[in-house]
């Protein structure tokens, strides 16, 4: 079928508001967040309900038209844009964002795919209960891609990741069948967990249109931290202290560098340290619990004190107040966006084994100071569950074109001390576009055989968010 006709058949099914042609229009879906990739597409598909997009996706089949899956395009890794040939149209869930149910006693929500995690956080919030996955990218990032990408964040140390908590999901297959899985069960051992399958996929294996999603109890009480400490080592003893202390408690434990704290307080308007020097080495702790009266307070300044009397801990802020609370946190969440504004800058989205995380920040700084000279370390991140973004700057005065051209070479230098460390070369971002070379290398034999045979059994045409996840073509 000829694009013109496809695109007016689709029109066909999503009406005029569902349909984006002109160049101005489609322009804002077809570049990444980190502007490392700009596509091209005929056509952005805004579906307005489950329905609709399997309708789409059938048509799109039956055309032979591939389509890249779209959340709130956050992604880090490309994971979300279409290809440079034009041949991909844009699926965007963007229309489809309404809370089907909340259940407080069962805890569960069941809401649509585009949904951003922030207003499904809020509708949790209303009905007194706590979505409590958070991301940076929250107020943008959009259930369906959150889910799809497996996303982590602040709070995986306590809560697990997107999977952990999807009860259900619902998705259209690439052969536009529906299969829905929105059940509400915390026990249902009937067969293979398809669920998991799709979560984590990235958008290959078919398209989330809901989920339920396992809520909390919301925190009545919360107290938040920020120390400055003597190195990587001592956050990771500070860390142990407060699990041996009360680990049911700790529902943040954040790491951020020297140099990145200077870049947040340095482009980002309002931040300030709370703290009398700046320091090499920053914690972020939060404690947190549904109990009124669960003497977190008095835990945090227990254990703050011992670690300050063992030089542990340098110095330490606690919040007073929730705008307290939140400029602590901002100095954390800002980090992205500092380096943006700072420069050039290469990410690794890396995971080691809790224990290996000063060895991986001791190591990876130099091995990438010996790859180039004068280029700046800025590991952060979730120390708590191993995660640490280890990304690296462009000298001060250098041309980022020349920087960024040597991406490869700085991801597999981060990635040789990664693997000599047991981990992984993506913890919470996703494969996407940016690393599917490292495919064979980290995941091949027998685990990368079984992934291509599951692309091919549900997307035998490879129509669905192609080159993203499995590197070359489908044999």
């Amino acid at each position: 079928m000829p694009y013109a006709e496809l695109i007016s058949a689709l029109r066909g099914i999503v009406g005029d508001r569902g349909l984006l042609t002109d160049p101005s229009d489609t322009a804002p879906y077809t570049a990444d967040w980190r502007r490392l990739y700009q596509g091209r597409t005929e056509a952005v598909i805004r579906p307005a309900s489950t329905a609709e997009v399997a309708a789409v996706v059938r048509l799109c089949a039956e055309a032979g038209a591939p389509l890249a899956i779209q959340g709130g395009n956050t992604s880090m890794v490309g994971g979300a844009v279409p290809a440079e040939n034009g041949r991909e149209l844009v699926l965007s869930l963007a229309r489809m964002r309404q809370v089907r149910d909340i259940d407080p006693l069962d805890m569960t929500m069941t809401v649509d795919a585009g949904m951003t995690l922030k207003a499904a956080q809020d509708a949790a919030a209303a009905a007194g209960c706590l979505l409590p996955l958070s991301i940076s990218s929250e107020g943008s990032a959009q259930i369906g891609g959150v889910l799809a990408t497996n996303a982590g964040g602040n709070n995986t140390v306590r809560y697990g990741n997107a999977r952990d908590l999807a009860l259900g999901l619902e998705i259209v297959l690439a052969d536009g069948q529906v299969w829905d899985g929105l059940r509400r069960l915390r026990k249902d051992n009937t067969g293979y967990c398809l669920r998991h399958l799709f979560a984590g996929s990235e958008g290959t294996l078919g398209v989330i249109t809901a989920a339920v999603l396992r809520l909390a109890p919301r925190s009545r009480e919360i107290v938040v931290a920020l120390c400055s400490v003597r190195s990587p080592e001592a956050a990771l003893d500070l860390f142990a202290r407060f699990q041996a202390y009360d680990p049911a408690a700790i529902q943040a434990f954040e790491y951020m560098s020297g140099m990145g704290m200077e870049m947040v307080l340095k482009h980002i308007d309002g931040t300030t340290l709370p703290l009398a020097q700046p320091a090499d080495h920053y914690a972020l702790i939060e404690l947190a619990s549904p109990r009124l009266d669960a003497g977190l307070r008095e835990a945090l300044e227990s254990v703050l004190e011992k670690a300050l009397a063992d030089d542990i801990v340098i110095d330490a802020a606690l919040a007073e107040s929730e705008a307290q609370r939140a400029a602590l946190w901002r100095l954390r969440e800002e980090h992205a966006e500092a380096q943006k504004r700072e420069g050039a800058s290469v990410k690794n989205d890396v995971s080691v084994p809790v224990s290996k995380v000063p060895d991986l920040i001791g190591q990876a700084s130099e091995a990438c100071i010996g790859l180039i000279p004068g280029s700046r370390p800025v590991p952060f991140g979730h120390m708590g569950d191993g995660n640490i973004h280890f990304n690296l700057e462009q000298p001060e005065g250098a041309d980022p074109d020349a920087f960024l051209a040597r991406d490869h070479a700085i991801m597999d230098a981060v990635n040789e001390v990664v693997r000599a460390l047991g981990g992984s070369f993506s913890a919470e971002h996703g494969v996407g576009k940016l690393k599917t070379y490292m495919m064979p290398e980290w995941r091949g034999g027998a685990e990368l055989e079984i992934m291509r045979r599951i692309k091919r059994a549900l997307d035998p045409a490879g129509l669905l968010n192609p080159g993203k996840v499995l590197p070359g073509s489908m044999e």
